[in-house]
């Protein structure tokens, strides 16, 4: 089975997707059947490589509201995140443009360790309050998983991988994905939000049965429940049933 992610490591929302589909992942019983593919997705294109603002600034603006409500808004999703061990820190975190981040991840996938780099990426960013757009930063981050020094400061320096990124930005908009967390499974069986990991083991079951019989069709099937959490270019949706 692959399950295709689309994210942004600033999206809050897709951190928590992660480790929710993770602790699915693991009741699944044919988890060693299963590659997780994660592709890029830019929340904010324009966003600047240095940021002169904080989180709950631009998060007030955006949403025309009080930088304190932001902040409440904020310690609402921080919460999500501290009953799966992630610790957000949203008033240290430094909001930047991803796309060599995403890059980066391009690279780190063709030598075998993408989806290392993507956890390293997300946890710099929530939990550091790492600038994750400063090449400095994304050398160590990389020379951490052990990915070559030079090479990466090569493929920083040029735009390498840069196609790639656009390429999957492109095939979100053909899907029609408009926020993230995104999956795609079996590149048939759409699934968006951060949802619980009952729902993601519900969806994993059903896929694996339905694969079974091997349906032949490439239009993308919704398995969502009706409530979840996801971000999009205009923010984050904080869910509200509790789990």
């Amino acid at each position: 089975m692959k399950i295709e992610v689309w994210s942004d490591f600033v999206c809050p929302f897709c951190y928590i997707g992660k480790r929710r589909l993770e602790e699915a992942l693991h009741a699944f019983p044919y988890r060693d059947h299963v590659v997780v593919q994660y592709k890029s997705y830019e929340l904010n294109p324009q966003a600047k490589h240095d940021p002169t603002r904080s989180y709950f600034e631009l998060l007030a603006d955006k949403f025309q509201s009080s930088v304190e409500d932001a902040a409440r808004t904020s310690a609402q999703i921080a919460d999500q995140a501290r009953e799966l061990g992630l610790d957000y820190q949203f008033e240290k975190m430094q909001p930047t443009n991803t796309f060599h981040a995403h890059r980066l991840v391009k690279y780190a996938e063709k030598v075998g360790k993408g989806n290392e780099l993507v956890e390293r990426l997300f946890h710099a960013y929530f939990t550091d309050a790492k600038l994750i757009s400063n090449q400095d930063t994304l050398l160590q981050l990389a020379s951490d998983i052990g990915l070559q020094r030079d090479k990466v400061e090569e493929i920083l320096h040029a735009n390498k991988f840069g196609k790639r990124v656009r390429e999957e930005e492109e095939q979100a908009y053909e899907i029609g994905i408009q926020g993230v967390p995104f999956y795609i499974f079996n590149e048939k069986y759409a699934v968006s939000g951060a949802q619980p990991p009952e729902v993601f083991e519900q969806v994993l079951n059903q896929v694996w049965e339905l694969e079974k019989e091997e349906q032949n069709t490439i239009q993308l099937t919704s398995l969502n429940n009706d409530e979840t959490s996801f971000c999009t270019d205009e923010g984050c949706e904080v869910q509200k049933k509790d789990w």
